[in-house]
């Protein structure tokens, strides 16, 4: 196993696949621990917590509000758009969002824990997971998601998709895959299905 003891599943897939409301029923329906590195990286970048101090010299000031918090909204167009940015900047977090991740993995008792990571194959952290899972979901159908969720307009969205891995990439280097793009309890179905086969695996 990539994590010793534990077995670890990492869930991942396109910004508006839908990734995260399966981590989440998929944690409920097996009762496992469920870790969003979305929202570790949140927590991170609350004033002064380790993310914020990392970033606070090497952005503009603008990208902060008056009382010191970052404007998250206008940091999260500036890094979907300039590519250069959004490299330098996963730099400083994602090191510190996989060192919050496994001291998070630790406390669990269970011996299968599931992480939702956006941006499993683009920070490289494939190889510490036993299994490598991708949501995906029709491109016009994630880009409307986009839309309504962040009230965005569609030219955003789909650059906004389009700073990710592409989907044929992310699936090559998946171990399973699930389809979001019929109903959810076709979707349903396929987690369910999922779970129990890698329930029965062992590494």
């Amino acid at each position: 196993m990539a994590s010793g003891k534990k077995k670890l599943i990492g869930i991942t897939g396109g910004i508006g696949s839908g990734k995260s409301r399966v981590s989440r029923f998929w944690s409920s329906f097996a009762n496992l621990p469920l870790i969003n590195i979305d929202s570790v990286c949140a927590h991170l970048l609350d004033k002064g917590n380790a993310g914020w101090l990392a970033i606070q010299k090497e952005i503009d000031e603008s990208f902060f509000l008056r009382d010191g918090q970052l404007d998250r909204k206008k940091l999260r167009i500036a890094i979907f758009s300039d590519a250069e940015l959004r490299l330098h900047l996963n730099t400083l977090i994602h090191p510190l969002a996989f060192e919050k991740m496994f001291e998070a993995i630790r406390k669990y008792e269970k011996d299968t824990v599931l992480v939702d990571v956006p941006l499993l194959f683009e920070a490289g952290w494939e190889d510490h997971f036993d299994y490598r899972v991708v949501v995906f979901a029709d491109s016009l159908l994630c880009c409307r998601r986009i839309v309504e969720r962040d009230s965005v307009d569609s030219d955003e969205a789909a650059r906004t998709i389009s700073s990710q891995f592409s989907l044929p990439d992310k699936i090559m280097r998946a171990d399973h895959v699930i389809n979001n793009s019929g109903s959810w309890f076709s979707t349903i179905l396929e987690i369910i299905h999922l779970a129990r086969l890698i329930a029965l695996e062992k590494r």
